[in-house]
């Protein structure tokens, strides 16, 4: 296998559920030895996010934990405890990254903030992931995904507009988190090796979030009006959003040139009047909503979702299908350009993942199983010059 452009970094991976997972499944993508550290007993609370494979709530079987720490060496060890801390003072002595997504109170509480880190490795590049970052009066503040969606304003502008506020699907404001953090570290790591200095890395996700609603910020801090909800119909022009077709729903968007529009015209046969040269801007089309958009409706219902979409593309129009999940997985673009990649697990065995969100031509990424709990205890201690007896001590002891 070829060297990863993090090939010879280690991090300790002391995250949990999502943000701080992800962005260290990415670093362990690109070569990084990625020491995920997990609670004895229980380990990573994502281990009891359901689904799980089988329907069996196994902690070997979350599939969430599985896609989020394909990669990684697992050891366990309680931070709580005076042995743990010193056993992880020791690991950081020779780390590049620590990684982190507790509570701001939580890695101070244990004594093992980044002012204390640094004193053990002046090197050391720490990433801590928080719901509103590590100061503010919101610091301490819970949320779920749905509250930082909520708080960045976001749910404000989704949805119709005699329609609650709507949120995203998935967990995406901890991914966009993890991502960040993903970013922040390797542009830190680029920075030491510049300077020889290591450095803290504070992400709020709430401003990952908001870094998204760039265009309604700018709208209000110029125009001192709210993002108002347009729903499908975006700024109410005709054919512009998700639409039920013969067999699921499609995507049509009217366009933002006169080509677009005429070729939608052609796709779905509207009427010759609205093929008039006043209608290859928006604006007419916009104050001819009323008179336009039952047309469109009704000839997007005799149309398949691979019509709209291939002979909508051929035509010059911007079409898509709207796919569900098992679409997303036979999708033709993803396998054609190998997105997907099958990871043999010892307990579930062979099933395909979701691969990189990157493509590098020199430095690939690199895909292997999660770790099972604690199952590189023996290898990472082992380096610190712990014996099995050693081992088999602070097992009983509570510290491993």
């Amino acid at each position: 296998m070829p060297e990863g452009s993090l090939t010879g970094y280690k991090v300790l991976d002391v995250g949990h559920y999502i943000a701080g997972p992800y962005c260290t499944k990415l670093m362990a993508g690109l070569g990084a030895e990625v020491i995920k550290v997990e609670r004895p007993g229980m380990g990573d609370g994502a281990r009891s996010m359901r689904p799980f494979y089988k329907d069996d709530p196994h902690p070997e079987k979350s599939l969430h934990f599985l896609n989020l720490n394909t990669g990684k060496k697992g050891i366990t060890l309680n931070l709580k405890t005076e042995g743990g801390k010193k056993i992880f003072k020791d690991l950081v002595k020779d780390a590049d990254m620590v990684v982190e997504n507790f509570s701001p109170r939580v890695m101070p509480g244990v004594g093992l903030d980044y002012e204390t880190l640094v004193k053990t490795n002046p090197r050391l590049i720490m990433a801590s992931i928080s719901n509103f970052g590590q100061t503010g009066p919101y610091r301490d503040y819970k949320a779920l995904d749905i509250n930082l969606i909520a708080m960045c304003g976001a749910m404000s502008a989704m949805g119709d507009p005699d329609r609650e506020p709507l949120t995203y699907g998935g967990w995406a404001a901890q991914y966009w988190g993890g991502m960040n953090a993903f970013t922040a570290s390797l542009i830190a790591l680029y920075y030491r090796e510049m300077s020889g200095e290591g450095q803290h890395i504070d992400i709020s996700i709430l401003e990952c979030m908001s870094t998204l609603m760039e265009n309604t910020d700018i709208r209000y801090q110029f125009a001192k009006t709210p993002h108002p909800r347009w729903g499908n119909n975006w700024m109410g022009i005709p054919l512009w959003g998700c639409y039920r077709c013969q067999d699921g729903w499609a995507c049509l968007v009217g366009g933002t040139t006169a080509g677009q529009w005429y070729a939608l015209c052609d796709l779905l046969g509207l009427p010759a009047e609205f093929r008039q040269p006043k209608y290859g801007i928006t604006a007419p089309r916009t104050l001819d909503f009323d008179k336009i958009q039952p047309h469109a409706v009704e000839a997007v219902l005799k149309l398949t979702k691979d019509d709209i979409f291939h002979r909508g593309q051929a035509l010059g129009a911007a079409t898509c299908p709207s796919p569900n999940a098992e679409d997303i997985v036979n999708s033709a673009q993803l396998k054609a350009r190998g997105f997907w990649t099958e990871i043999n697990h010892p307990v579930v065995g062979k099933w395909t993942y979701p691969g990189a969100p990157i493509k590098m031509s020199e430095t690939p990424f690199q895909f292997g199983p999660a770790p099972l709990l604690g199952q590189h205890n023996e290898e990472v201690y082992g380096r610190l010059g712990l014996t099995s007896n050693d081992l088999a001590r602070l097992r009983e002891a509570g510290v491993i």
